[in-house]
Protein backbone atom coordinates (compact mmCIF):
# COMPACT_ATOMS: atom_id res chain seq x y z
CA UNK A 1 0.00 0.00 0.00
CA UNK A 2 2.88 2.38 0.72
CA UNK A 3 4.26 1.81 -2.76
CA UNK A 4 0.82 2.38 -4.32
CA UNK A 5 0.43 5.64 -2.42
CA UNK A 6 3.94 6.74 -3.45
CA UNK A 7 3.11 6.12 -7.12
CA UNK A 8 -0.28 7.84 -6.73
CA UNK A 9 1.33 10.90 -5.14
CA UNK A 10 3.95 11.07 -7.88
CA UNK A 11 1.26 10.78 -10.57
CA UNK A 12 -0.85 13.50 -8.94
CA UNK A 13 2.11 15.89 -8.62
CA UNK A 14 3.24 15.21 -12.17
CA UNK A 15 -0.17 16.07 -13.62
CA UNK A 16 -0.72 19.01 -11.25
CA UNK A 17 2.56 20.53 -12.44
CA UNK A 18 1.21 20.84 -15.99
CA UNK A 19 -0.05 24.25 -17.15
CA UNK A 20 -2.88 22.60 -19.05
CA UNK A 21 -4.17 21.15 -15.76
CA UNK A 22 -4.55 24.59 -14.14
CA UNK A 23 -5.99 26.14 -17.28
CA UNK A 24 -8.56 23.36 -17.42
CA UNK A 25 -9.31 23.72 -13.72
CA UNK A 26 -10.22 27.38 -14.26
CA UNK A 27 -12.63 26.67 -17.12
CA UNK A 28 -15.75 26.24 -14.98
CA UNK A 29 -15.13 29.23 -12.66
CA UNK A 30 -14.37 31.45 -15.66
CA UNK A 31 -17.48 30.16 -17.44
CA UNK A 32 -19.61 31.13 -14.43
CA UNK A 33 -18.10 34.60 -14.30
CA UNK A 34 -18.45 35.12 -18.05
CA UNK A 35 -21.97 33.65 -17.97
CA UNK A 36 -22.98 36.21 -15.35
CA UNK A 37 -21.78 39.15 -17.44
CA UNK A 38 -22.63 37.89 -20.94
CA UNK A 39 -26.37 38.71 -20.79
CA UNK A 40 -25.53 42.27 -19.79
CA UNK A 41 -23.07 42.56 -22.67
CA UNK A 42 -25.24 41.10 -25.43
CA UNK A 43 -28.67 42.29 -24.30
CA UNK A 44 -29.61 45.83 -25.24
CA UNK A 45 -31.62 46.97 -22.24
CA UNK A 46 -32.11 50.52 -23.48
CA UNK A 47 -35.60 51.44 -24.76
CA UNK A 48 -36.10 52.24 -28.42
CA UNK A 49 -36.34 55.99 -28.97
CA UNK A 50 -39.48 57.08 -30.84
CA UNK A 51 -40.57 60.44 -32.30
CA UNK A 52 -44.21 61.06 -33.23
CA UNK A 53 -45.12 63.88 -35.64
CA UNK A 54 -48.86 64.27 -35.06
CA UNK A 55 -50.46 66.66 -37.55
CA UNK A 56 -53.99 65.78 -36.36
CA UNK A 57 -53.82 67.94 -33.25
CA UNK A 58 -51.95 65.71 -30.82
CA UNK A 59 -54.56 63.05 -30.10
CA UNK A 60 -52.69 60.24 -31.88
CA UNK A 61 -49.42 61.10 -30.13
CA UNK A 62 -51.20 60.95 -26.76
CA UNK A 63 -52.76 57.61 -27.67
CA UNK A 64 -49.36 56.18 -28.64
CA UNK A 65 -47.77 57.50 -25.43
CA UNK A 66 -50.56 56.00 -23.32
CA UNK A 67 -50.17 52.66 -25.09
CA UNK A 68 -46.42 52.61 -24.48
CA UNK A 69 -46.95 53.39 -20.78
CA UNK A 70 -49.72 50.81 -20.49
CA UNK A 71 -47.63 48.06 -22.12
CA UNK A 72 -44.59 48.93 -19.97
CA UNK A 73 -46.67 48.63 -16.79
CA UNK A 74 -48.24 45.39 -18.09
CA UNK A 75 -44.74 43.92 -18.47
CA UNK A 76 -43.86 45.02 -14.93
CA UNK A 77 -47.09 43.49 -13.60
CA UNK A 78 -46.41 40.18 -15.35
CA UNK A 79 -42.80 40.09 -14.13
CA UNK A 80 -43.92 40.96 -10.62
CA UNK A 81 -46.54 38.20 -10.67
CA UNK A 82 -43.95 35.59 -11.73
CA UNK A 83 -41.52 36.85 -9.09
CA UNK A 84 -44.19 36.58 -6.36
CA UNK A 85 -45.15 33.11 -7.56
CA UNK A 86 -41.55 31.90 -7.71
CA UNK A 87 -40.77 33.02 -4.15
CA UNK A 88 -44.23 32.33 -2.64
CA UNK A 89 -44.89 35.92 -1.56
CA UNK A 90 -48.67 36.04 -2.16
CA UNK A 91 -49.31 36.72 1.55
CA UNK A 92 -47.87 40.24 1.09
CA UNK A 93 -51.29 41.23 -0.29
CA UNK A 94 -53.53 38.32 -1.39
CA UNK A 95 -56.03 40.70 -3.03
CA UNK A 96 -53.42 42.46 -5.18
CA UNK A 97 -53.36 41.83 -8.92
CA UNK A 98 -49.73 40.70 -8.79
CA UNK A 99 -50.73 37.94 -6.32
CA UNK A 100 -53.08 36.42 -8.94
CA UNK A 101 -51.34 34.17 -11.44
CA UNK A 102 -54.18 32.68 -13.47
CA UNK A 103 -55.04 35.57 -15.77
CA UNK A 104 -53.86 37.75 -18.60
CA UNK A 105 -53.72 41.31 -17.37
CA UNK A 106 -55.97 43.51 -19.52
CA UNK A 107 -55.87 47.27 -19.88
CA UNK A 108 -58.31 47.72 -16.99
CA UNK A 109 -56.12 45.55 -14.74
CA UNK A 110 -53.03 47.57 -15.62
CA UNK A 111 -54.89 50.80 -14.92
CA UNK A 112 -55.86 49.46 -11.47
CA UNK A 113 -52.23 48.43 -10.86
CA UNK A 114 -51.03 51.95 -11.69
CA UNK A 115 -53.74 53.54 -9.55
CA UNK A 116 -52.70 51.35 -6.59
CA UNK A 117 -49.15 52.71 -6.70
CA UNK A 118 -47.58 50.43 -9.29
CA UNK A 119 -44.35 48.54 -8.70
CA UNK A 120 -43.14 50.82 -5.88
CA UNK A 121 -46.19 50.10 -3.74
CA UNK A 122 -45.98 46.37 -4.47
CA UNK A 123 -42.26 46.20 -3.58
CA UNK A 124 -42.91 47.98 -0.27
CA UNK A 125 -45.50 45.34 0.68
CA UNK A 126 -43.29 42.47 -0.48
CA UNK A 127 -40.25 43.73 1.43
CA UNK A 128 -42.20 43.41 4.68
CA UNK A 129 -42.78 39.65 4.28
CA UNK A 130 -40.02 38.27 2.06
CA UNK A 131 -37.45 35.94 3.61
CA UNK A 132 -33.83 36.89 4.06
CA UNK A 133 -31.77 36.04 1.00
CA UNK A 134 -34.66 36.47 -1.44
CA UNK A 135 -33.35 38.41 -4.44
CA UNK A 136 -34.70 41.90 -5.06
CA UNK A 137 -37.32 42.39 -7.72
CA UNK A 138 -35.92 44.34 -10.63
CA UNK A 139 -38.33 45.38 -13.34
CA UNK A 140 -37.07 45.51 -16.89
CA UNK A 141 -36.88 48.84 -18.65
CA UNK A 142 -39.74 49.87 -20.98
CA UNK A 143 -39.47 48.89 -24.60
CA UNK A 144 -40.07 52.37 -25.99
CA UNK A 145 -39.35 55.96 -25.03
CA UNK A 146 -40.99 58.98 -26.67
CA UNK A 147 -38.54 61.81 -27.32
CA UNK A 148 -39.41 65.45 -28.11
CA UNK A 149 -39.40 66.71 -31.67
CA UNK A 150 -36.63 69.10 -32.70
CA UNK A 151 -37.72 72.23 -34.48
CA UNK A 152 -36.08 71.07 -37.70
CA UNK A 153 -38.44 68.10 -37.85
CA UNK A 154 -41.53 69.78 -36.37
CA UNK A 155 -41.60 72.55 -38.97
CA UNK A 156 -40.56 70.47 -41.97
CA UNK A 157 -43.01 69.17 -44.56
CA UNK A 158 -43.06 67.40 -47.88
CA UNK A 159 -39.66 66.56 -49.35
CA UNK A 160 -37.84 68.60 -46.70
CA UNK A 161 -39.17 66.25 -44.00
CA UNK A 162 -37.15 63.33 -45.36
CA UNK A 163 -34.01 65.46 -45.23
CA UNK A 164 -34.84 66.61 -41.68
CA UNK A 165 -35.46 63.04 -40.42
CA UNK A 166 -32.21 61.60 -41.79
CA UNK A 167 -29.81 63.27 -39.29
CA UNK A 168 -32.19 62.33 -36.46
CA UNK A 169 -32.00 58.63 -37.31
CA UNK A 170 -28.25 58.69 -37.96
CA UNK A 171 -26.77 61.76 -36.27
CA UNK A 172 -23.37 62.99 -37.36
CA UNK A 173 -22.84 65.02 -34.17
CA UNK A 174 -20.63 63.32 -31.61
CA UNK A 175 -22.43 61.91 -28.51
CA UNK A 176 -25.86 62.60 -30.06
CA UNK A 177 -28.29 59.76 -29.41
CA UNK A 178 -29.93 58.35 -32.54
CA UNK A 179 -33.70 57.95 -32.79
CA UNK A 180 -34.90 54.48 -33.74
CA UNK A 181 -38.30 55.36 -35.19
CA UNK A 182 -40.03 58.48 -36.51
CA UNK A 183 -43.80 58.30 -37.14
CA UNK A 184 -45.78 60.85 -39.17
CA UNK A 185 -49.54 60.94 -38.65
CA UNK A 186 -50.74 63.39 -41.33
CA UNK A 187 -53.61 65.81 -40.91
CA UNK A 188 -55.64 63.75 -43.38
CA UNK A 189 -55.51 60.67 -41.14
CA UNK A 190 -59.07 59.37 -40.85
CA UNK A 191 -60.02 60.22 -44.40
CA UNK A 192 -56.90 58.33 -45.46
CA UNK A 193 -55.32 55.51 -43.42
CA UNK A 194 -51.79 56.30 -44.65
CA UNK A 195 -49.16 56.81 -41.91
CA UNK A 196 -45.42 57.13 -42.60
CA UNK A 197 -42.69 55.40 -40.61
CA UNK A 198 -38.95 56.03 -40.80
CA UNK A 199 -36.64 53.56 -39.03
CA UNK A 200 -32.89 53.44 -38.41
CA UNK A 201 -32.99 49.68 -39.02
CA UNK A 202 -35.48 47.00 -39.97
CA UNK A 203 -38.49 47.78 -37.74
CA UNK A 204 -39.45 45.11 -35.22
CA UNK A 205 -42.71 43.25 -35.63
CA UNK A 206 -43.69 44.12 -32.07
CA UNK A 207 -43.32 47.86 -32.68
CA UNK A 208 -45.24 47.81 -35.95
CA UNK A 209 -48.04 45.74 -34.37
CA UNK A 210 -48.30 48.16 -31.43
CA UNK A 211 -48.56 51.24 -33.63
CA UNK A 212 -51.04 49.52 -35.95
CA UNK A 213 -53.22 48.54 -32.99
CA UNK A 214 -53.34 52.10 -31.60
CA UNK A 215 -54.12 53.70 -34.95
CA UNK A 216 -56.59 50.96 -35.94
CA UNK A 217 -58.62 51.60 -32.79
CA UNK A 218 -58.79 55.28 -33.67
CA UNK A 219 -59.90 54.52 -37.24
CA UNK A 220 -62.62 52.20 -35.97
CA UNK A 221 -63.78 54.80 -33.46
CA UNK A 222 -64.03 57.39 -36.25
CA UNK A 223 -65.91 54.92 -38.46
CA UNK A 224 -68.44 54.00 -35.76
CA UNK A 225 -68.96 57.67 -34.92
CA UNK A 226 -69.59 58.37 -38.61
CA UNK A 227 -72.27 55.65 -38.56
CA UNK A 228 -74.19 57.58 -35.91
CA UNK A 229 -72.77 56.06 -32.70
CA UNK A 230 -71.87 58.54 -30.00
CA UNK A 231 -68.12 59.19 -29.63
CA UNK A 232 -68.02 57.64 -26.12
CA UNK A 233 -69.94 54.56 -27.27
CA UNK A 234 -67.67 54.23 -30.31
CA UNK A 235 -64.59 54.47 -28.04
CA UNK A 236 -65.99 51.81 -25.70
CA UNK A 237 -66.83 49.53 -28.62
CA UNK A 238 -63.24 49.51 -29.85
CA UNK A 239 -61.98 48.75 -26.32
CA UNK A 240 -64.03 45.58 -25.87
CA UNK A 241 -61.74 42.56 -25.35
CA UNK A 242 -62.11 39.11 -23.77
CA UNK A 243 -60.75 38.36 -20.30
CA UNK A 244 -58.44 35.36 -20.48
CA UNK A 245 -58.04 32.97 -17.55
CA UNK A 246 -54.63 31.35 -17.99
CA UNK A 247 -53.33 28.16 -16.39
CA UNK A 248 -49.57 27.76 -16.81
CA UNK A 249 -46.81 26.00 -14.87
CA UNK A 250 -45.30 28.16 -12.13
CA UNK A 251 -41.67 29.24 -12.63
CA UNK A 252 -39.59 26.17 -11.85
CA UNK A 253 -42.64 24.33 -10.57
CA UNK A 254 -44.35 22.83 -13.63
CA UNK A 255 -44.10 19.09 -14.17
CA UNK A 256 -41.75 19.21 -17.14
CA UNK A 257 -39.92 22.32 -15.93
CA UNK A 258 -39.33 20.87 -12.46
CA UNK A 259 -38.24 17.57 -13.99
CA UNK A 260 -35.66 19.27 -16.16
CA UNK A 261 -34.36 21.36 -13.25
CA UNK A 262 -33.95 18.22 -11.11
CA UNK A 263 -32.09 16.60 -14.01
CA UNK A 264 -29.51 19.38 -14.25
CA UNK A 265 -27.29 18.18 -11.39
CA UNK A 266 -27.22 14.44 -12.34
CA UNK A 267 -26.74 15.39 -15.99
CA UNK A 268 -23.98 17.78 -14.99
CA UNK A 269 -22.34 14.95 -13.00
CA UNK A 270 -22.41 12.71 -16.08
CA UNK A 271 -20.92 15.50 -18.19
CA UNK A 272 -18.22 16.24 -15.61
CA UNK A 273 -17.38 12.53 -15.42
CA UNK A 274 -16.86 12.51 -19.17
CA UNK A 275 -14.78 15.71 -19.17
CA UNK A 276 -12.59 14.73 -16.22
CA UNK A 277 -12.04 11.27 -17.71
CA UNK A 278 -11.03 12.65 -21.07
CA UNK A 279 -8.62 15.13 -19.52
CA UNK A 280 -7.03 13.19 -16.67
CA UNK A 281 -7.04 9.97 -18.70
CA UNK A 282 -5.17 11.64 -21.54
CA UNK A 283 -2.66 13.12 -19.09
CA UNK A 284 -2.07 9.68 -17.53
CA UNK A 285 -1.73 8.12 -20.98
CA UNK A 286 0.78 10.78 -22.03
CA UNK A 287 2.81 10.26 -18.85
CA UNK A 288 2.90 6.48 -19.32
CA UNK A 289 3.96 6.80 -22.96
CA UNK A 290 6.74 9.23 -22.03
CA UNK A 291 8.00 6.88 -19.34
CA UNK A 292 8.14 4.03 -21.86
CA UNK A 293 9.86 6.10 -24.54
CA UNK A 294 12.40 7.56 -22.07
CA UNK A 295 13.20 4.13 -20.59
CA UNK A 296 12.14 5.29 -17.10
CA UNK A 297 9.91 2.29 -16.50
CA UNK A 298 12.87 -0.01 -15.92
CA UNK A 299 13.99 2.21 -13.03
CA UNK A 300 10.45 2.47 -11.61
CA UNK A 301 9.87 -1.31 -11.84
CA UNK A 302 13.06 -1.88 -9.88
CA UNK A 303 11.28 -0.31 -6.89
CA UNK A 304 7.61 -1.32 -7.33
CA UNK A 305 5.76 -4.20 -8.92
CA UNK A 306 3.69 -3.73 -12.11
CA UNK A 307 0.48 -4.17 -10.10
CA UNK A 308 1.53 -1.49 -7.60
CA UNK A 309 2.43 0.82 -10.50
CA UNK A 310 -0.94 0.26 -12.16
CA UNK A 311 -2.98 0.75 -8.97
CA UNK A 312 -0.93 3.81 -8.05
CA UNK A 313 -1.44 5.42 -11.44
CA UNK A 314 -5.17 4.71 -11.29
CA UNK A 315 -5.40 6.14 -7.78
CA UNK A 316 -3.37 9.23 -8.65
CA UNK A 317 -5.37 9.92 -11.80
CA UNK A 318 -8.64 9.38 -9.97
CA UNK A 319 -7.39 11.85 -7.38
CA UNK A 320 -6.75 14.40 -10.13
CA UNK A 321 -10.22 13.92 -11.58
CA UNK A 322 -11.95 14.11 -8.20
CA UNK A 323 -9.91 17.19 -7.25
CA UNK A 324 -11.14 18.91 -10.41
CA UNK A 325 -14.74 17.93 -9.65
CA UNK A 326 -14.47 19.15 -6.04
CA UNK A 327 -13.14 22.53 -7.17
CA UNK A 328 -15.88 22.90 -9.80
CA UNK A 329 -18.62 21.86 -7.36
CA UNK A 330 -17.28 24.30 -4.75
CA UNK A 331 -17.43 27.09 -7.34
CA UNK A 332 -21.02 26.10 -8.15
CA UNK A 333 -22.03 26.14 -4.47
CA UNK A 334 -20.37 29.51 -4.00
CA UNK A 335 -22.21 30.89 -7.03
CA UNK A 336 -25.52 29.46 -5.73
CA UNK A 337 -25.40 30.61 -2.11
CA UNK A 338 -22.86 33.45 -1.87
CA UNK A 339 -23.98 35.46 -4.90
CA UNK A 340 -27.17 36.90 -6.34
CA UNK A 341 -28.37 36.99 -9.90
CA UNK A 342 -29.55 34.76 -12.72
CA UNK A 343 -26.86 32.11 -12.23
CA UNK A 344 -27.61 31.75 -8.50
CA UNK A 345 -31.36 31.57 -9.19
CA UNK A 346 -30.68 28.85 -11.77
CA UNK A 347 -28.32 26.74 -9.65
CA UNK A 348 -30.25 26.71 -6.36
CA UNK A 349 -33.28 24.71 -7.55
CA UNK A 350 -30.95 22.42 -9.52
CA UNK A 351 -29.34 21.34 -6.20
CA UNK A 352 -32.61 19.85 -4.89
CA UNK A 353 -31.52 16.24 -5.65
CA UNK A 354 -28.79 16.62 -3.00
CA UNK A 355 -31.53 16.50 -0.33
CA UNK A 356 -32.04 12.80 -1.16
CA UNK A 357 -29.39 10.55 0.48
CA UNK A 358 -30.10 7.79 -2.05
CA UNK A 359 -29.35 10.04 -5.01
CA UNK A 360 -26.18 11.36 -3.36
CA UNK A 361 -24.90 7.82 -2.66
CA UNK A 362 -25.75 6.68 -6.19
CA UNK A 363 -24.01 9.71 -7.74
CA UNK A 364 -20.83 9.09 -5.72
CA UNK A 365 -20.82 5.34 -6.42
CA UNK A 366 -21.37 5.52 -10.18
CA UNK A 367 -18.96 8.41 -10.50
CA UNK A 368 -16.06 6.65 -8.76
CA UNK A 369 -16.62 3.13 -10.14
CA UNK A 370 -17.30 4.50 -13.61
CA UNK A 371 -14.14 6.57 -13.40
CA UNK A 372 -12.00 3.53 -12.57
CA UNK A 373 -13.69 1.35 -15.20
CA UNK A 374 -12.87 3.78 -18.00
CA UNK A 375 -9.58 5.24 -16.74
CA UNK A 376 -7.98 1.80 -16.81
CA UNK A 377 -8.57 1.72 -20.58
CA UNK A 378 -6.33 4.78 -20.96
CA UNK A 379 -3.72 3.15 -18.75
CA UNK A 380 -3.69 -0.03 -20.84
CA UNK A 381 -3.36 2.00 -24.05
CA UNK A 382 -0.39 3.89 -22.58
CA UNK A 383 1.30 0.63 -21.61
CA UNK A 384 1.03 -0.70 -25.18
CA UNK A 385 2.24 2.46 -26.97
CA UNK A 386 5.79 3.58 -27.61
CA UNK A 387 4.68 7.06 -28.73
CA UNK A 388 1.61 9.29 -28.68
CA UNK A 389 1.18 8.56 -32.37
CA UNK A 390 0.82 4.87 -31.58
CA UNK A 391 -1.53 5.68 -28.72
CA UNK A 392 -3.84 7.64 -31.03
CA UNK A 393 -4.51 4.46 -33.01
CA UNK A 394 -6.04 2.87 -29.92
CA UNK A 395 -7.41 6.02 -28.36
CA UNK A 396 -9.68 7.31 -31.14
CA UNK A 397 -11.88 4.18 -31.37
CA UNK A 398 -12.21 4.14 -27.57
CA UNK A 399 -13.21 7.81 -27.44
CA UNK A 400 -15.76 7.37 -30.21
CA UNK A 401 -17.15 4.30 -28.46
CA UNK A 402 -17.65 6.29 -25.26
CA UNK A 403 -18.70 9.70 -26.60
CA UNK A 404 -21.10 9.03 -29.47
CA UNK A 405 -23.93 7.43 -27.44
CA UNK A 406 -23.50 10.00 -24.63
CA UNK A 407 -24.57 12.91 -26.84
CA UNK A 408 -27.72 10.98 -27.77
CA UNK A 409 -28.27 10.14 -24.10
CA UNK A 410 -28.11 13.77 -23.00
CA UNK A 411 -30.54 14.84 -25.71
CA UNK A 412 -32.96 12.13 -24.60
CA UNK A 413 -32.77 13.26 -20.97
CA UNK A 414 -33.31 16.93 -21.85
CA UNK A 415 -36.28 15.82 -23.95
CA UNK A 416 -37.77 14.08 -20.92
CA UNK A 417 -37.47 10.60 -22.48
CA UNK A 418 -36.72 8.38 -19.50
CA UNK A 419 -38.24 5.11 -20.62
CA UNK A 420 -37.02 4.70 -24.18
CA UNK A 421 -35.34 1.55 -25.42
CA UNK A 422 -32.08 3.42 -25.99
CA UNK A 423 -32.00 4.59 -22.37
CA UNK A 424 -32.54 1.05 -21.13
CA UNK A 425 -29.79 -0.33 -23.37
CA UNK A 426 -27.27 2.31 -22.32
CA UNK A 427 -28.08 1.67 -18.65
CA UNK A 428 -27.08 -2.00 -18.88
CA UNK A 429 -23.98 -1.69 -21.11
CA UNK A 430 -21.20 -1.32 -18.48
CA UNK A 431 -19.02 1.15 -20.38
CA UNK A 432 -22.01 3.52 -20.65
CA UNK A 433 -23.71 2.59 -17.38
CA UNK A 434 -22.23 5.40 -15.22
CA UNK A 435 -23.26 8.06 -17.73
CA UNK A 436 -26.76 6.63 -18.26
CA UNK A 437 -27.56 6.14 -14.58
CA UNK A 438 -26.18 9.54 -13.56
CA UNK A 439 -28.22 11.23 -16.28
CA UNK A 440 -31.42 9.35 -15.38
CA UNK A 441 -31.29 10.03 -11.64
CA UNK A 442 -33.06 13.37 -12.06
CA UNK A 443 -35.85 11.87 -14.18
CA UNK A 444 -36.52 9.05 -11.77
CA UNK A 445 -35.02 5.60 -12.30
CA UNK A 446 -36.35 2.46 -10.54
CA UNK A 447 -34.30 1.36 -7.55
CA UNK A 448 -33.87 -2.15 -8.93
CA UNK A 449 -32.24 -0.72 -12.08
CA UNK A 450 -29.85 1.37 -10.00
CA UNK A 451 -28.84 -1.63 -7.87
CA UNK A 452 -28.69 -4.09 -10.79
CA UNK A 453 -26.71 -1.81 -13.07
CA UNK A 454 -24.43 -0.88 -10.14
CA UNK A 455 -23.59 -4.54 -9.49
CA UNK A 456 -23.06 -5.11 -13.22
CA UNK A 457 -20.70 -2.13 -13.38
CA UNK A 458 -18.75 -3.36 -10.33
CA UNK A 459 -18.37 -6.84 -11.88
CA UNK A 460 -17.26 -5.31 -15.18
CA UNK A 461 -14.69 -3.11 -13.40
CA UNK A 462 -13.33 -6.13 -11.48
CA UNK A 463 -12.95 -8.15 -14.69
CA UNK A 464 -11.32 -5.15 -16.37
CA UNK A 465 -8.78 -4.78 -13.57
CA UNK A 466 -7.84 -8.46 -13.87
CA UNK A 467 -7.62 -8.65 -17.67
CA UNK A 468 -6.21 -5.20 -18.36
CA UNK A 469 -3.87 -5.64 -15.39
CA UNK A 470 -2.37 -8.65 -17.17
CA UNK A 471 -2.19 -6.62 -20.40
CA UNK A 472 -0.53 -3.75 -18.54
CA UNK A 473 2.05 -6.06 -16.93
CA UNK A 474 2.87 -7.87 -20.17
CA UNK A 475 3.12 -4.66 -22.23
CA UNK A 476 5.17 -2.47 -19.92
CA UNK A 477 8.58 -3.56 -21.17
CA UNK A 478 7.51 -4.99 -24.52
CA UNK A 479 9.17 -3.27 -27.49
CA UNK A 480 8.67 -3.40 -31.22
CA UNK A 481 5.60 -3.05 -33.35
CA UNK A 482 2.21 -2.23 -31.96
CA UNK A 483 0.51 -5.49 -30.89
CA UNK A 484 -2.41 -6.72 -32.98
CA UNK A 485 -5.72 -7.91 -31.58
CA UNK A 486 -4.62 -11.55 -31.27
CA UNK A 487 -1.52 -10.55 -29.30
CA UNK A 488 -3.56 -8.24 -27.04
CA UNK A 489 -5.95 -11.10 -26.22
CA UNK A 490 -2.99 -13.40 -25.61
CA UNK A 491 -1.47 -10.98 -23.12
CA UNK A 492 -4.79 -10.64 -21.26
CA UNK A 493 -5.08 -14.44 -20.99
CA UNK A 494 -1.54 -14.89 -19.68
CA UNK A 495 -1.53 -15.51 -15.93
CA UNK A 496 1.42 -13.70 -14.24
CA UNK A 497 3.90 -16.01 -12.55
Amino acid sequence: MNNILLVAGREFRQIAAMRSFWLTLLIIPLSMVIGGFTPMLIHNDEPSRVMVIDRTGGGEARAIRQRFELDANRDVLNELSRYVQRHHLENADPSALWAQHDRWYGDADVARFIAAGGADSAKAKIDRVKAKGTPEFKASKPDYQLVPLPASVLNASGASLDAAVKPVLKPQVKDAKPVDYVILVPASFGQSPLVRLWASRQPSQQFVTTIQDVLTRDLRTRFLAAQGLSPSAAQNATSIAPTLAISSPPPGGGAREALLIRSILPLFAAYMLMISLMLSGSWMLQGTVEERSNKLLETVLACVSPEELMYGKLLGTAGVGLFMIVVWVACGLFAAYATQGAIADFIRPALDPLTSPGIVIAMIYFFIVGYVAIAILFLAIGAMSDSMRDAQGYLMPVLLLILLPISVLMQAVLGGNNGGVLMEVLTWVPIWTPFAVLARLGLGIPAWEVIGSGLTLALFAAIEIVLLGRLFRASLLAQGQRPNLREVISRMRAVPS
